[in-house]
């Protein structure tokens, strides 16, 4: 009976192929999801897409929700949910916004302030042990930038396409 717990293979014997490290990027995706979505619902009764919010409106000056949307890369109907879910839950407030009358402003109430605050320290030790430990910094840092590199790529092709397909 073969084992749920595969053992990586060392790095030297992957072949360069695209599908392995999209399946690498996908199943890491999944586990540090779920590994900080635990300890967020332990620590803060939080799930991880409230803290991402959480921390988009608290960033983004005159935050919207499609600025929320476009952040996350998800659409503007879902985020719209999301958010009145967290302004139920307190955290969140939305106001008119001066300059579109379509669109509210979102702004962390003082409880929201706190959660901020509080879960990205649980969020930042949590990747630490998950993350940090596995590499060195510089490592860490070249990584980073390689995946800001290929979701820039991503979305460029993606664009790419769907101009082609409307012209």
């Amino acid at each position: 009976m073969p084992s749920r717990n595969r053992v990586a293979a060392p790095v030297s014997d992957i072949a360069p192929d695209l599908k392995i490290l999209f399946s690498e990027l996908v199943r890491l995706e999944t586990e540090l999801w779920d590994a900080v979505e635990e300890r967020l619902k332990k620590d803060h009764g939080v799930n991880l897409p409230t803290f991402e919010f959480v921390q988009v409106i608290s960033r983004v000056r005159d935050c919207r929700v499609q600025d929320i949307a476009a952040e996350l890369s998800i659409t503007v109907g879902g985020t719209s949910k999301i958010v009145d879910r967290i302004e139920a839950a307190g955290l969140c407030a939305r106001r008119a916004n001066p300059s579109d009358r379509r669109s509210s402003i979102i702004e962390l109430t003082p409880a929201g302030k706190r959660l901020a605050s509080r879960a990205a320290a649980t969020v930042d030790d949590e990747l630490r042990r998950r993350i940090g430990a596995a590499m060195p910094e510089r490592s860490l840092a070249q990584f980073t930038r390689s995946l800001i590199k290929l979701r820039a790529a991503v979305r460029a092709g993606g664009a790419t396409e769907a101009a082609a397909e409307t012209a």
